[in-house]
């Protein structure tokens, strides 16, 4: 049997997973993260983007994170996140539709135009169509 560290993944709203897990891999502001067993403790700031569990049964889980923070301590990794939404229950048209719309709002800017929301927008919609191509990689 693997070696398996508590996770916990919460959003303003709810929590969304706690279990055990043989790994967790996220996407971090230097680059993806590899987490398992036996990690030194961390803290890191997290980009918009798929987080991948492999619970200790071997199955995997993709969840979708806004944003937010990952700290790992001794036997516990918690994720921390704005948003957190099952893979499974993001909507692509919805996602594909707000990517246009971003786009077309940095291509088209006003006198009042706001730059960074524009961007932001574009960084989640994007990381959002992500998780569902992995999703789909994972499904075959």
């Amino acid at each position: 049997m693997a070696m398996t560290v508590h996770c916990d993944i919460v959003s303003a709203e709810e929590e969304i997973f706690s279990g055990l897990v043989e790994m967790l891999v996220a996407t971090g502001t230097l680059g993806d993260l590899g987490i398992s067993y036996g990690h030194a403790p961390l803290l890191t700031s997290l980009q918009p983007g798929p987080i991948r569990i492999k619970k200790q049964n071997g199955e995997e889980e993709v969840y979708y994170v806004s944003g937010g923070f990952l700290e790992v301590q001794p036997g516990v990794v918690s994720v921390l996140a704005d948003t957190a939404i099952r893979a499974n229950d993001l909507d692509e048209a919805a996602a594909a539709e707000a990517q246009k719309e971003a786009e077309h709002a940095l291509a088209n800017q006003s006198a009042d135009f706001d730059y960074g929301k524009a961007a932001s927008q574009l960084a989640a919609a994007a990381a959002q169509l992500r998780t569902i191509q992995q999703i789909r990689k994972k499904m075959g």
